[in-house]
């Protein structure tokens, strides 16, 4: 058994759970859905988080008068680093810690 992602002969959708043998008897077309691991899943999440903070912090960082200044300074720093961390992708870093 596999997972299939679908077409029938009326153009409608679906995964399903399969054989490929029934999938190809069946269905007009289909294509096996891979995957992946839950941990490659996590820490693929966890770098897109990071890259948008990182985007969404952009802006600060040219503001030297910034009161919070030093804080994202640090706080960008941490989210550069935190993959190589032992706490990736458990523990995200925060503003201020």
């Amino acid at each position: 058994m596999a997972k299939f992602n679908v077409t029938d002969s009326d153009g409608n959708k679906n995964f399903i759970d399969a054989t490929e043998e029934y999938v190809k008897a069946t269905y007009a077309s289909y294509e096996e859905v891979i995957e992946t691991p839950h941990v490659l899943n996590e820490e693929y999440e966890a770098r897109y988080w990071r890259d948008r903070e990182l985007k969404e912090t952009d802006w600060v960082f040219p503001l030297t008068d910034h009161p919070q200044h030093a804080a994202y300074k640090t706080y960008r720093q941490e989210l550069r680093d935190w993959p190589s961390t032992e706490d990736f992708p458990d523990t995200q870093p925060t503003l201020g810690s």
